[in-house]
Order: C-alpha cells, then sequence, then structure tokens
C-alpha cells in the first residue's frame, strides 16, 4: 500500500507494532536514515529474501528506499510471502521531511 510523506509518518507515529525497513544500498543508508530502521538491501537478491523470512509477519512495516520504486517492489515481495501490512512510502527518502539520523 503507498502512503504519501505525511500519512506514511502519522500512520507510523500511531503505530505501536511497527517497524521500520529501509531497503537501500549500504552507500545510501550510510547517508542518512529515518530514525529506528532496520537495513535491507533489495539489490542483494536471494540474500534480501533470506532476511525477510526472519521478520515477524504480525509486525506492521513501514518500508523506505531513496525515490519510493524499490519499496514499493519490496511490499509487493513481502505482500507474496505472507506480510499482512507492507506500507511504502511514496517518494521515499530523498523527499522526507520528518527526522534523519546516522546509522
Amino acid at each position: 500500500m503507498n502512503l504519501s510523506q505525511q500519512e506514511w509518518a502519522s500512520q507510523l507515529e500511531a503505530d505501536t507494532n511497527a517497524v521500520i525497513l529501509d531497503v537501500r544500498t549500504d552507500d545510501e543508508w550510510n547517508e542518512g536514515i529515518i530514525p529506528g530502521a532496520i537495513l535491507n538491501d533489495i539489490y542483494k537478491g536471494q540474500g534480501f529474501i533470506y532476511k525477510l523470512e526472519e521478520l515477524d509477519k504480525s509486525k506492521n512495516y513501514y518500508v523506505y528506499c531513496k525515490a519510493g520504486g524499490r519499496s514499493a517492489q519490496a511490499c509487493s515481495i513481502m505482500k507474496q510471502m505472507g506480510f499482512e501490512n507492507a506500507y511504502n512510502l511514496e517518494g521515499g527518502f530523498m523527499n522526507w521531511e520528518g527526522e534523519v539520523a546516522q546509522p
């Protein structure tokens, strides 16, 4: 499910069962992250899938990348794997206006 920056941030803030998932590369991750995010680089192929398999499917996942394309793809993969709630950040990190942390 695609959410606007504002929808994504406000829903995340109110969600006590939330996990923030960053699907960018290590280099992109090092440029700054949304606080509390965990990294799982979608470009790692099967490694990406293995890491997804370790996650709790009962959680709500807030997924982002740089521009929104890879995170939309990640949400689609997660749905196929049985994750009920995966939310894509439209516009990605480059349009993010919320808090940013250094990993």
